[in-house]
């Protein structure tokens, strides 16, 4: 078989996709909710439209090496305008939706966009206090024009002349920007990340081999996290272009579950979170009925070492057995009740899940995994869909090697690597050694079969004033699996001892509550209740099992209001803004130690 960089050579973006058009020309590329109503297009419908939004760019001054930042939510016109830019030679930029006018004016000043593309009124609100300190973005054009003055809309895109698309994608070459992800600028300005046709395809290729079919031709899945993140980039769009995927766009993350029984996905990435709700809904709607819920939580922990044999090929037969009865009358009806019951792909990346919540899904079906990876190394590290270690991220992606750095510190090599840092030789000099290694940040550990174990963040493993040093992401997640909490903080830098903010999780506290005669009582009422405390309290012990008397934590500080994506104290994927949370919750974290 030959290798991937040699499959990919010479190959662009632009001409993959004309390569599927060709292939899927009738197929159904995007699908999109409208009212009550699902609206579609084809690839050949796609392409089209390609051509013409491409024409729109041209006839409004887009140039070959121009930029063109894109703010809207998941949308099939998205779609059509990353690849009609990459068709005039522009490089496309997708920039976060919360993004504040100050924020916007960096991204866009940052980039040198020459043209911005918005969705609607609210996004356009975004741009125009700032729009003075832009000179080099000409216009601003919108998808839904309302009653701000925008300077074309897509239906003018839409109506120009088409370009040959063909001779434009024949303009290309592998080395072109494919877009510019910038990071979520936790650890000060967000920097951006340039990434190559050829890191894009080289990625989309090693997906393909990863995957547990070959042939991804109108496997169906749901784009809908931010598309100015790597992994939904990768996932849904590049994805689609390189294999014919069939795409329901969502606008809302908050959607999802609606679209997952109206789509039901073949593939479907969720950040932990994603899936932690999925459970916590499931676990709050079986708390109704406690024999029920005890019955289904029985049969999944006499299926999680069955499901465990079944990924790696070597369940026995009695177990085959065991499997399909407690499929038949437990887990098969719960994944159509959720609409996971066509999925082939299941996979979870972009923070740490808890080993025990990955086995939960693992044993009522779902078949997921845990990915690795970075904006840095186009969003793919390390990653199998079977043979998994629960608590590892998996073996380095075909092509690619990873390796532990002196210091702990993982680092890797390959195609999938990316070029640097925009405007930013310092930083790209911090990340990307001279041979080639880019250093991730994480601290880790490499197995003898190559799997890798993410131990923290380099720059926020706690050290506490006993000099102890200590990984909060471990620490989360073992808390994430008391019943009632659904979000958690460890705190601890150079303190006396390990404390934490658990958030009670909105699906199962209100379920627990009815059941304990405290179901008039709100979030915020119930995390101040004695009964509530205790029996987060009485469950510390058992989740810190597995940590030393060091590490452990030792009190917990309990919140009712969930912490939101895209805030001051988490990012649009729901990583923890650590420097957010302390200062939000100085007060409750002090409380902690006096």
């Amino acid at each position: 078989m030959t290798s991937i960089t040699d499959r990919i050579e010479g190959k662009t973006i632009a001409g993959t996709f004309l390569d599927t058009v060709a292939t899927c020309r009738d197929d159904v590329a995007l699908r999109w909710k409208d009212g009550d109503d699902w609206g579609e297009w084809t690839f050949g419908e796609y392409a089209d439209l390609v051509a013409r939004v491409a024409g729109g760019l041209k006839a409004q001054g887009v140039k070959r090496g121009d930029r063109v930042v894109l703010m809207m939510r998941n949308s099939p016109q998205f779609h059509v305008l990353d690849v009609a830019a990459l068709m005039v030679g522009a490089t496309p930029i997708s920039i976060y939706n919360s993004s504040a006018p100050d924020q916007v004016e960096y991204l866009a000043g940052h980039c040198g966009a020459v043209l911005g593309i918005v969705e609607d009124d609210g996004f356009l609100a975004r741009f125009e206090p700032v729009r003075a300190n832009l000179p080099a973005l000409q216009r601003i054009g919108v998808i839904r024009p309302g009653e701000r003055a925008a300077d074309f809309s897509w239906d003018e895109l839409v109506a120009a002349d088409p370009i040959d698309l063909e001779a434009a994608a024949a303009e290309g070459d592998p080395s072109d920007l494919a877009t510019v992800i910038y990071t979520s600028g936790t650890t000060g300005p967000p920097k951006g990340v340039m990434i190559s046709n050829s890191n894009v395809l080289f990625v989309a290729e090693a997906t393909r081999e990863l995957m547990p079919f070959h042939d991804g031709r109108g496997k169906r899945v749901i784009s809908y996290l931010p598309m100015a993140h790597i992994a939904e980039r990768a996932a849904s769009h590049y994805g689609q272009i390189a294999q014919g995927l069939q795409v329901t766009t969502c606008p809302e993350p908050g959607q999802i579950a609606s679209y997952c029984a109206a789509a039901r996905p073949n593939i479907l990435f969720g950040v932990p979170r994603v899936w932690e709700k999925i459970n916590a809904g499931l676990s709050g709607a079986l708390a109704a009925d406690p024999e029920k819920a005890a019955q289904f939580a029985e049969g999944v922990e006499a299926s999680k070492p069955i499901a465990l044999a079944r990924s790696w090929g070597e369940a026995t037969d009695e177990q085959l057995a065991t499997w399909a009865f407690l499929d038949d009358v437990a887990f098969k009806p719960v994944r159509g009740l959720l609409g996971l019951d066509e999925l082939e792909v299941a996979v979870t990346g972009a923070a740490p899940i808890p080993p025990d919540l990955l086995m939960w899904f693992r044993a009522i079906g779902v078949p997921i995994s845990e990915v690795y990876g970075m904006s840095e190394n186009t969003g793919l590290m390390t990653w199998t869909s079977e043979r998994i270690k629960p608590g590892t991220v998996g073996p380095a992606c075909p092509g690619t090697e990873v390796a532990i750095a002196e210091d702990g510190e993982v680092i890797c090599r390959g195609p999938h690597v990316f070029s640097g840092y925009l405007d930013d030789p310092e930083k790209t000099d911090e990340a990307l050694s001279a041979d080639g290694w880019l250093h991730t940040g994480d601290i880790g550990e490499l197995d003898d079969d190559g799997y890798l174990k993410i131990v923290d963040r380099k720059k926020e493993l706690i050290i506490t004033a006993g000099g102890k040093n200590i990984s909060p992401a471990n620490l989360e997640a073992a808390l994430k699996m008391i019943p009632l909490v659904g979000q958690a903080a460890a705190i601890g830098d150079q303190r006396p001892f390990v404390s934490a903010l658990v958030v009670l999780d909105p699906d199962t506290a209100p379920a627990w509550a009815a059941q304990h005669g405290l179901g008039d009582l709100s979030l915020a009422e119930l995390a101040d209740h004695p009964d509530v405390i205790a029996e987060i309290d009485g469950s510390l012990d058992e989740v810190m099992a597995d940590f030393n008397n060091a590490e452990r934590v030792k009190k917990v500080k309990v919140l009712g209001e969930e912490w939101l994506p895209d805030s001051d104290l988490l990012t649009p994927t729901s990583k923890l803004k650590r420097r957010g949370v302390n200062a939000h919750f100085a007060a409750e974290i002090e409380s902690l130690y006096t």
